[in-house]
């Protein structure tokens, strides 16, 4: 077994860093709330909606920001074929940041939402809230298992191991740390990783720039030497299916819960939102040393360093294209600094994933939908042992998919097409109901469903204009396989489907039950006819389980202190005009606030 000892000597100390700041913040932070009475569940899941700019800055950057991203981008700028032109993430998801800061961020975090899916069970109710639960906890499980696979390759690299067993030590690892703290320890982390990336990235940089068998990157960016530029091109077949990838970053990087989680815990709506545009800069500046780093690796004559023989491309390991060149081509003590800080990064990412789906069991699971006595005690204990069973799923997920990008682009897919529709139409549509959401529900997964997924192996039922067929390698057996590449942008169709069906299936049901054409009592979903609902409010009254609530009983949400589940199912175009008016004072952002 062959070891890089500095390598493997870095990750000790990086971890050792990462899980001593992680459990500092949870000590620093152990009795935040308490004297407002905000719940520890609450705590845990968005800390005491105190974060400031700084520390909010970098944990929202960290969203995306991890070791998915910073492998998968220099993985692509390396790929033949590929190159620079379809690294798509730094541009998508910065994008995504600012659309949701301008948009998302605000109503979200003035309404005092805990989790993403709360304003879903607000509308919709228990039962579909838990069917829309499952796009975005499947969303989670694929970021954590593309951050676990980036993070086994890289110990693969270091340590000569199966990278199976990496992931598998790596997620160990990950659900370890998870158990330390709360949002506050993912916030005080994700400031030590993003230091940790870029140092340890700028560092390496300029020396495997500088190595002898490096090529002139400016000339390898349009001239063929070792490989194809790594500029990369986008032929005109492909356009299409580039548009719709980049769609998906764009808009799919916005419903999710590990990004609504930082704009939940902002300490105003304004400051979500300024939060957003700063970490859109950021996943920008982070990604530069990626690209070169990918750009290094396709202008490098690799028979010239200690690595020989083939290139990483033709021995399948074009993923771990960012750790062998910090090994390779940058001396012992730089490749110190640089895998270490990699290593680090990825764990300290995977945390806030796993949390991330463990709050939205914990809360709009257990809790709203089938225990709304729990004690606090209790939801935390369910949070604790889903992190275990999440780590788990996460782990095999990492296990049995291909590339980091390829988990990249999958994780965002069911989130894309059944959750941003869903979200578009409960934040700014009028009048949509539970049945227009089945609707969309269906639409979205079926036309997705149908159009295949190469990752997974699963085969189309639907073939839409342009397809066609192509010969890869199998994963695992390296037998070559035939699979079927769908350039039509179907995924943005399925998006656009699934919001209209919302729309037109809420009032066609609202027109059929309204005008009398079907009968009141086949209502079942207490959709339409407000009064029966036992989930639903409407314009006087909040029912549940058949107590009324007066307004006057409700008190509005104070960014800081506990939301109870009345206070956090209150709508506010239900709300006094002076209460709205309340509220957005008590959102305006205090800038005399410091960490």
């Amino acid at each position: 077994m062959t070891i890089h000892a500095e390598g493997l000597v870095a990750i000790v100390v990086f971890y050792l860093l990462i899980l001593f700041v992680g459990i500092w913040a949870a000590w620093k932070n152990k009795h935040s709330g308490e004297a407002e009475g905000t719940d520890r569940s609450e705590t845990i899941m968005v800390g005491g909606r105190d974060i400031g700019l700084f520390v909010g800055g970098f944990t929202m950057t960290a969203t995306w920001v991890g070791g998915g991203y910073i492998n998968g981008t220099a993985e692509y700028v390396y790929l033949p074929d590929y190159g620079l032109a379809w690294a798509q993430a730094p541009f998508g998801y910065a994008l995504s940041l600012v659309v949701g800061g301008l948009f998302f961020a605000k109503p979200m975090r003035s309404r005092g939402y805990v989790t993403m899916l709360d304003p879903f069970q607000q509308l919709y109710g228990k039962r579909m809230g838990g069917l829309l639960f499952i796009p975005a906890f499947m969303g989670e499980i694929f970021w954590s298992a593309a951050i676990l696979s980036a993070l086994g390759a890289t110990l693969s690299v270091i340590v000569d191991i199966n990278i199976k067993m990496s992931v598998v030590i790596s997620a160990l690892i990950a659900i370890f740390y998870t158990l330390v703290g709360g949002l506050y320890s993912v916030a005080y982390t994700d400031v030590v990783q993003l230091f940790c990336i870029f140092i340890g990235l700028w560092i390496s940089v300029p020396f495997a720039l500088t190595n002898a068998a490096v090529s002139d990157i400016t000339v390898t960016a349009v001239k063929r030497v070792y490989q194809s530029p790594w500029r990369g091109s986008i032929k005109k077949e492909d356009t299409w299916m580039w548009v719709d990838n980049f769609c998906l970053l764009m808009l799919g990087g916005i419903p999710w819960q590990v990004y609504f989680q930082r704009v939940l815990s902002a300490s105003s709506a304004t400051y979500a939102q300024v939060l957003s545009f700063l970490a859109a800069f950021g996943c920008l500046v982070m990604a530069v040393p990626s690209v070169l780093i990918g750009a290094i690796g396709a202008s490098t004559d690799w028979n010239k360093t200690s690595y020989g023989g083939e290139a990483p491309k033709d021995k399948d390991e074009a993923a771990m294209i960012l750790p062998i060149v910090l090994q390779h081509l940058c001396p012992p003590f730089v490749s110190f600094f640089g895998l270490g800080a990699v290593s680090a990064a990825v764990m300290s990412s995977a945390d806030s994933s796993i949390l991330s789906a463990s709050s939205m069991f914990a809360r709009n699971i257990y809790q709203l939908a089938f225990r709304q006595s729990a004690s606090d005690r209790e939801i935390v204990w369910v949070m604790r042992i889903t992190i275990f069973v999440f780590g788990g799923l996460a782990t095999l997920m990492a296990l049995g998919a291909g590339t980091v990008y390829g988990l990249w682009y999958l994780s965002s897919d069911l989130v894309y097409v059944i959750i941003f529709p869903q979200l578009l139409s409960v934040l700014f549509v009028k009048g949509t109901n539970t049945y227009g959401s089945v609707a969309a529900y269906l639409f979205g997964l079926l036309l997705r469903i149908g159009g295949g997924e190469p990752y997974l192996h699963l085969p189309p039922f639907i073939y839409y204009p342009g397809w066609t067929t192509e010969q890869r390698k199998h994963q695992d057996s390296d037998e070559m396989e035939e699979i079927i590449i769908q350039r039509f942008p179907f995924k943005t169709v399925s998006m656009l489907a699934s919001f209209f069906g919302n729309f037109v299936f809420s009032y066609l049901a609202k027109y059929l039950f309204e005008s009398g054409k079907i009968s009141h009592k086949y209502d079942f979903l207490d959709a339409v006819v407000s009064s029966r609902s036992g989930e639903i409010m409407d314009k006087t009254t909040l029912v549940t389980r058949g107590n009324n609530i007066g307004l006057s009983e409700l008190a509005p949400v104070k960014p800081r202190l506990s939301v109870t589940l009345a206070a956090a199912f209150t709508r506010r175009d239900t709300l006094p005009e002076e209460t709205v008016e309340e509220e957005e004072e008590e959102s305006s952002p205090d800038f005399s606030h410091k960490e």
